[in-house]
């Protein structure tokens, strides 16, 4: 038979209500009480009810991640998985555990006209302590609307506008961006080609930002046929290498915005017999697995989502016991592989 809050106060000899200010960890609990309704808890390897806890109005033991809909179904489409995500809930998830929490993640509808009734349904009948917000949902300001009305806390992931609102962690994705592009022009590339992300991301535009500042910081013009952009797919990388590669000038290198892209640049330049690094030089941004594993390796920024979705999961339950943090920064850093070399 499961244990109960009951079974937990009598062992620890400590009252039911001592028992759930630990469990919900409200503040001024002392460490020694702290430490007695812990070791009860493990001895009698107690689970608390879920349901229970919301009837009751306490915590819900609950963190949601709010992901993109349309963009990780196309990612599962297609066969190849979603990196991103699966590095999300692996740091989300190890803090979660820690910590006696549960995560789910929802798909959320970015700009669907049903998208306020349903996130306000949703977190009704969730009730989760914490909302992890990944873009764009953590750029949309009907999305934060709703979280702050419903009095829900939020770590916003990879924001890049309207920042005084919620706690957020983050990269500087302009500035890696720039870094790479300044890599590529240090190689002796000139022609550079950028497959940008879609508008509705603001680290899309980080990254445009980035690269174009990169390139006028050497005195160097970007002519408009050398941007194209993409969707954050392997096709629509396919599809922009293909583009890139068939004019009869084509870049010497080409920066995708993502490493799934440049993936797909990869392989429209196999099938278009072009070599790369011989005949291009390609670079990407995420440090995904695959990125690893491409032929030939992918030179590219690490993104250190796992992390960054650690520390956001670290920040909601930090909150919850009353030690709030605004921001919280993560370092990037560029890892150099095979797919580009100096221009010979």
């Amino acid at each position: 038979m499961a244990a109960t809050i009951y079974d937990v106060a009598a062992l620890a000899g400590v009252s039911i209500k001592s028992v759930s200010r630990v469990l919900n960890r409200e503040p001024n609990v002392s460490a020694a009480l702290q430490a007695k309704v812990q070791a009860a808890v493990e001895s009698l390897d107690y689970r608390p009810n879920l349901s229970a806890r919301t009837l009751a109005g306490a915590s819900s033991y609950l963190i949601a991640a709010f992901v993109d809909a349309e963009l990780t179904l196309e990612h599962w489409r297609s066969g190849r998985g979603n990196d991103y995500l699966s590095r999300l809930e692996f740091g989300a998830l190890v803090e979660c555990r820690k910590a006696g929490y549960h995560l789910l993640v929802e798909l959320v509808d970015y700009g669907s006209p049903s998208l306020e009734a349903r996130l306000v349904s949703l977190l009704r009948a969730l009730r989760p302590d914490g909302v992890l917000l990944t873009p764009p949902n953590s750029d949309d300001p009907l999305v934060l609307d709703i979280l702050e009305r419903a009095g829900t806390p939020f770590v916003r992931l990879g924001a890049e506008q309207d920042l005084g609102r919620g706690m957020r962690v983050f990269m500087d994705d302009r500035q890696a961006a720039a870094d790479m592009t300044t890599h590529l022009i240090a190689l002796g590339h000139r022609r550079i080609a950028l497959v940008a992300g879609p508008a509705a991301y603001a680290a899309s535009q980080a990254r445009r930002e980035g690269f174009l500042a990169a390139l006028a910081e050497h005195d160097l013009t970007v002519e408009p046929d050398l941007l194209i952009e993409g969707d954050f797919t392997f096709e629509s990388g396919r599809r922009a290498g293909e583009t890139l590669l068939k004019r009869p000038n084509r870049p010497t290198a080409i920066f995708a915005s993502n490493d799934d892209m440049a993936l797909g640049v990869l392989n429209a330049a196999a099938a278009l017999g072009v070599a790369v690094p011989g005949g291009v030089s390609v670079c990407g941004f995420d440090d995904t697995p695959s990125s690893m594993l491409s032929t030939p390796p992918l030179t590219t920024i690490r993104q250190p989502v796992a992390e960054m979705a650690a520390t956001a999961t670290r920040m909601l339950l930090a909150g919850a016991r009353g030690q709030k943090v605004e921001a919280e920064q993560v370092p990037y850093a560029l890892v150099e592989r095979l797919s580009a070399r100096a221009l010979v």
